[in-house]
């Protein structure tokens, strides 16, 4: 559970961050129509953890910017939210297809954006209630498909130089954002090394 034996839980981290980039996507959408999200996720223990939430929550968003302009994802996020039958079967299909070619940093940040997109598609169809669903399909998946994952990877630790990089790669389509890309990015950089240089002593 731990991240590299600093007191970090990888499983308290990854929940915390979905609730998080969760919450992120629904904050243009009326207050009135988005149910609590907590305490249905293990909240962080240390302000270290809510950092390195901060930090990844951050990237994962210049990260979904990118997804945003994929219809076959986009479109898959809509099938989850309009069709029949089961959601969860549904929101299991659009998991695996992120995961068809192998667990990466990348995929699991698509991930929790496309939970924090589906979330707000669920508000807009007027079924608030699955909000509070999907956040937990999302900590099932993480919790069983993809934190043994991330542990064997040295943890979300070990996630910030690849995420970054997915950060950087993204500007070439947000021109417009640049420099508040360049300054994440370095942040990110920054914390990681701080972070590192913490474990390391």
């Amino acid at each position: 559970m731990a991240c590299g034996g600093n007191g970090m839980s990888d499983e308290r981290i990854g929940e915390a961050l979905i609730k998080e980039v969760i919450e992120e996507e629904l904050k243009d959408v009326p207050s009135e129509d988005v149910p609590p999200l907590t305490p249905l996720t293990v909240e962080v223990q240390t302000e270290q953890e809510q950092k390195v939430v901060n930090q990844l929550s951050k990237m994962i968003r210049i990260i979904g910017d990118r997804v945003q302009g994929d219809k076959e994802f986009q479109d898959a996020i809509d099938g989850v939210a309009q069709g029949s039958g089961s959601k969860w079967d549904r929101f299991k299909e659009v998991a695996h297809k992120v995961f068809e070619h192998g667990i990466t940093w990348e995929r699991i940040a698509v991930l929790f954006y496309v939970a924090g997109r589906l979330a707000v598609r669920m508000v807009e169809a007027h079924l608030p209630q699955s909000v509070r669903e999907i956040l937990m399909w999302t900590v099932d998946f993480f919790r069983n498909n993809l934190l043994g994952w991330i542990q064997e990877h040295g943890g979300w630790i070990s996630s910030f130089s690849e995420l970054a990089m997915a950060s950087m790669q993204s500007m070439s389509f947000m021109s417009s954002h640049r420099l508040s890309l360049i300054i994440i990015f370095v942040a990110g950089l920054g914390l990681g090394s701080f972070i590192t240089w913490k474990l390391i002593r």
